[in-house]
């Protein structure tokens, strides 16, 4: 999924070998944008290169916090370096420049992945709520979920109400209301798309982004679904909102709460997944897993080995044991990383034991989160057996991270099975996880892909809304 605990993946990642690359020595100052990529994740990422008085630096926005400092950058000889003190511990950053783009490991807590950046493209990546003036009106809005408060858009048509409105949700981790991702805006795309369509859209950010409290970490999906159905609650009582078509947009984890929300309310007159799973989230990590790292390069073997790691770390967060035997080897783990790390790296370690002993206990405490365990034995099957609302599903057919071939099956059984009465499921040619015209469906292409959704997503899904909302 777009953001499943990327620290877990991490923590479970094999080193995959950055390609070597031979450039002319060029300017790098400017803006880029691109991803970390470690066995079955992604996390997007976007740097700011400046040179200054004190020489050259550079900012990182990542995982919805921007301008966030960056350390000991450096550029000699066409080799990036950079560093980030994260909670998880420090991350190093070596890559290599070539044109406009930039290659090369990732390392944090003794675990190595692969970066990529590309320059950002000049002019609107991506249409933003105030780049220009739109036919409809906009609204600052918040909602209460208990003791947590919600901060969103509201966009209205022109039309005369009462409207048919949706709440959009996002997927796994903390993202902001347009679930910003590399520049592009798919959340606010479709608003926008379906306001001027006819369709209220409240879209808002995720627990503990821009406006709202909380945490996501400390949340499950049961707790997102509650957040959902306050925001059902707020559209209800508008006199400019139709309460009987209120519907639910979610992509990927988005579509597990969207069911979840709509088996607790008889509020919700349709459901739109975007990459929604029906299988557990031990099978989606697993099999995510193995294909984003096939597509790497990566070997069988180190796949395997990987995919044991992980299923030894499942079982200690389900009873409780074996703890002691899986940090031991990941301390070993993370030593010989240590020992083999360039002077360059290794220097900016002072007391490796402390070093050690950090990283240890963030990722321990990583996979330890309530939001994890939720997520690892939730069956998302029994819930879709369950609801009777209109649904329309959308897998891309080039998505590695919630696979096609692994969730339309089980999907479509359990809809038959509790005799839904109206569901669509559909497939989209070259679409990956994002709905952006892909290659390979790889993660790490999603930074250079043009930021538009492949043509059929908007009018597949404005056709199908429209058509429920009928009156």
């Amino acid at each position: 999924m777009n953001k499943l605990s990327w620290v877990i993946a991490a923590m479970l990642a094999n080193t995959v070998a950055a390609a070597t690359i031979l450039p002319e020595q060029g300017s790098i100052e400017g803006d880029w944008d691109g991803a970390i990529s470690v066995v079955g994740q992604t996390l997007p990422m976007s740097v700011h290169v400046v040179t200054g008085d004190a020489g050259l630096g550079a900012t990182i926005d990542i995982q919805g916090a921007t301008d966030i400092p960056l350390q000991n950058v450096s550029f000699e000889d066409a080799k990036l370096h950079m560093e980030l003190q994260a909670g998880a511990g420090l991350a190093v950053f070596d890559g290599e420049y070539a044109g406009d783009s930039i290659g090369g490991t990732f390392t944090q807590a003794g675990i190595a992945g692969t970066f990529f950046l590309k320059r950002a493209q000049e002019g609107p990546a991506a249409p933003s709520a105030t780049a220009e003036p739109v036919p409809y009106a906009q609204e600052e809005v918040t909602f209460d979920n208990a003791d947590i408060t919600l901060a969103g858009t509201l966009t209205l048509p022109e039309s005369a109400g009462p409207h048919p409105a949706a709440v959009m949700i996002s997927g796994s981790g903390a993202q902001n209301r347009d679930e910003e991702l590399f520049g592009f805006k798919p959340f606010y795309m479709i608003a926008d798309h379906l306001t001027r369509n006819g369709v209220a859209v409240l879209r808002y950010d995720d627990r503990g982004v821009g406006g709202s409290t909380g945490s996501v970490s400390a949340s499950t999906s049961e707790d997102f679904a509650g957040d959902v159905l306050s925001a059902v609650e707020l559209l209800k009582q508008r006199s400019d909102i139709d309460s009987e078509q209120i519907g639910l947009i979610g992509h990927s984890e988005g579509g597990i709460v969207a069911p979840l929300a709509a088996s607790r309310s008889g509020d919700v007159a349709f459901m739109v997944l975007m990459a929604g799973t029906s299988v557990t989230g031990e099978e989606v990590v697993l099999e995510q897993g193995a294909l984003i790292a096939r597509a790497s390069g990566t070997p069988e073997d180190e796949i395997a080995r990987n995919a044991e790691y992980q299923k030894r770390t499942f079982a200690a967060v389900r009873s409780g044991e074996g703890w002691d035997e899986l940090i031991a080897e990941f301390e070993s783990q993370l030593r010989a990383t240590v020992a083999a790390m360039p002077d360059s790296e290794r220097a900016a370690i002072a007391d490796v034991d402390a070093y050690v002993t950090a990283q240890v206990q963030g990722q321990m405490t990583a996979v330890r989160t309530p939001w994890f365990r939720y997520f690892l034995d939730y069956d998302p099957a029994v819930t879709l057996r369950a609801v009777d609302t209109p649904v329309l599903a959308i897998f891309g057919e080039l998505d590695l991270q919630v696979v096609p071939s692994q969730n339309l099956g089980p999907m479509e059984e359990a809809f038959r099975a509790g005799r839904h009465p109206d569901y669509t499921i559909e497939t989209l040619p070259r679409a990956n996880h994002l709905f952006l015209t892909a290659t390979t469906g790889s993660p790490t292409e999603y930074a250079t892909l043009p930021k538009e959704f492949v043509p059929e997503l908007l009018p597949l899904m404005t056709d199908w809304i429209l058509r429920r909302v009928a009156r």
